[in-house]
């Protein structure tokens, strides 16, 4: 079997596969901003998800306009599991480098964290550049392959820990030489209380860098190599969205004069800088994107499925449980296994690549499982803002439920021709109004024309974000679906 897909260079199509510039620079920032400002209210690997999702339906809307729905439901699917990969890594404490009140004024420290936000940031968008690259570079990586190179990460990822992460020994002040997060060196007159944080960022840049080689070179696949590189720079989002922050803890005087003696109380600063990383790594990945364009492949071909429906079906059971296990029980051993990014993504990475039921329900209601448990917990549990019925009516069942279905539909349109265009248009409207509700619904309605609280302003720029992303799925490439719509009807 052929493993690689048509050369986009060669096809009739491949001027439909490039759109202006600002396109995809524009709405992949408004997928991401929205989708990483959201990622703060719901955690690290499964909240990033959320990100990743919302960027890889926009890249390949835009980009692949004749991609077959079954290879662009893995794109997608793979920038969506891959951007959460990096949520292991701690950074709260790296923040705290530029920020916190002891440490204000020490430029030696803030360099450093904005120096560690930077190479986790990197780390973090790099794999989603390279998996997202991976599903659209046009070489068919098999179930085998990506079992054997999830495998190889597992091992280079123990490497990068003892390299780069260790020795952590907090409780006698020994820490790793290059080291992110709190430590003795900025604040040494600081007891036990300091807490140093564990850091797997090295070995995670081990892991990364290995895949990276693999499928740069290995593979030949240089639409993930440079798409890597690009999230890579996307990454720079993270230090460029805490300069917001960290001005306004160095520069309190100056948000008590003018309009700041208003609007400040109303700033949720920390979610600014997630909002702010979030458009900035997206608008990176789509800049990246459009200047490979010609490396995208048509994916015009109907991709293979060679893990049986019924293995489907039980992967997705196994994954599922451990998932809502890991996030809403105390079981030790579930905690511990599925808490790490490479961990989470090992199964779902070999599900994609081999099946075709998995893509799309990785798209719809795999993704939204644990969001949807942490919207019922916080709104129903510990915020009693809606009765529990209602509460696990409208903020799960209903949401899981409808998400379900439509994964189904679409698997059954695989033998009817839809194109992978029209997944991702759809796709994109549903889980973005998904993610803007739950959300809006977390920051309990903060309607504009109400009292302003911390949530408003951040409200209202994911408003503008949904609507912006609302107006392109309903506008582009639509004379093309009609047109063709006409001529099947002739």
């Amino acid at each position: 079997m052929n493993s690689t897909f048509p050369n986009p260079s060669d096809s009739a199509d491949a001027t439909l596969t490039h759109p202006p510039v600002w396109q995809p620079v524009l709405f992949a920032a408004l997928a991401g901003g929205m989708g990483w400002g959201i990622r703060g209210q719901y955690g690290h690997e499964t909240g990033a998800m959320i990100a990743g999702l919302l960027v890889s339906l926009v890249l390949v809307f835009l980009m692949c306009p004749g991609a077959a729905l079954l290879p662009a439901a893995r794109a997608v699917a793979f920038g969506t599991i891959a951007m959460g990969i990096g949520g292991s890594m701690t950074y709260g404490q790296t923040i705290g480098l530029t920020q916190i009140k002891p440490l204000i004024g020490n430029w030696e420290a803030w360099r450093w964290g904005m120096l560690g936000l930077g190479v986790k940031g990197a780390i973090w968008i790099g794999f989603a550049g390279l998996f997202l690259g991976m599903g659209l570079g046009g070489i068919r990586y098999s179930w085998r392959q990506i079992l054997l190179l999830m495998l190889g990460m597992f091992v280079l990822y123990g490497v990068g820990w003892w390299l780069l992460n260790s020795p952590y020994d907090p409780a006698n002040k020994i820490l790793p030489k290059i080291y992110f997060s709190a430590s003795w060196h900025w604040q040494p007159d600081v007891g036990p209380e300091l807490k140093p944080r564990p850091e797997v960022w090295g070995a995670l840049l081990f892991a990364l860098i290995g895949a990276w080689i693999w499928a740069g070179w290995v593979r030949h696949d240089r639409l993930a190599r440079n798409l890597a590189l690009w999230g890579m720079l996307g990454g720079i989002g993270f230090p460029i969205g805490q300069c917001l922050q960290s001005f306004h803890a160095w520069n309190s005087e100056v948000f008590k004069t003018g309009i700041w003696v208003t609007l400040d109380p109303a700033m949720n600063w920390w979610n600014w800088m997630e909002t702010t990383f979030g458009a900035v790594m997206g608008g990176c990945l789509g800049l990246g994107l459009w200047l490979n364009r010609r490396r995208i492949s048509p994916l015009t071909e109907s991709a293979d499925a060679p893990i049986k429906p019924v293995i489907e079906w039980a992967l997705i059971s196994v994954h599922v449980t451990l998932l809502i296990v890991s996030e809403f029980t105390e079981i030790r051993w579930a905690n511990a296994l599925y808490d790490p990014g490479l961990i989470i993504a090992f199964l779902p990475m070999i599900a994609v690549a081999g099946g075709r039921v998995w893509p799309f329900m990785l798209v719809l209601p795999i993704t939204l499982v644990p969001i949807a448990g942490k919207s019922i917990l916080g709104l129903v549990y510990e915020g009693h803002r809606i009765g529990p019925a209602a509460g696990w009516f409208f903020y799960g069942i209903l949401p899981v439920v409808l998400t379900t279905l439509a994964a189904i539909w679409f698997v059954r349109q695989l033998k009817n021709g839809i194109r992978g265009r029209e997944f991702a248009r759809r796709a994109l409207l549903i889980n973005a109004w998904l993610y803007f509700g739950l959300n809006y619904a977390f920051f309990n309605f903060p309607w504009p024309w109400l009292k302003w609280t911390a949530r408003t302003p951040n409200a209202i720029a994911f408003t503008i974000c949904v609507l912006g992303l609302t107006l392109a799925c309903l506008t582009i490439g639509r004379s093309a679906v009609t047109e063709k719509q006409n001529v099947q009807s002739l």
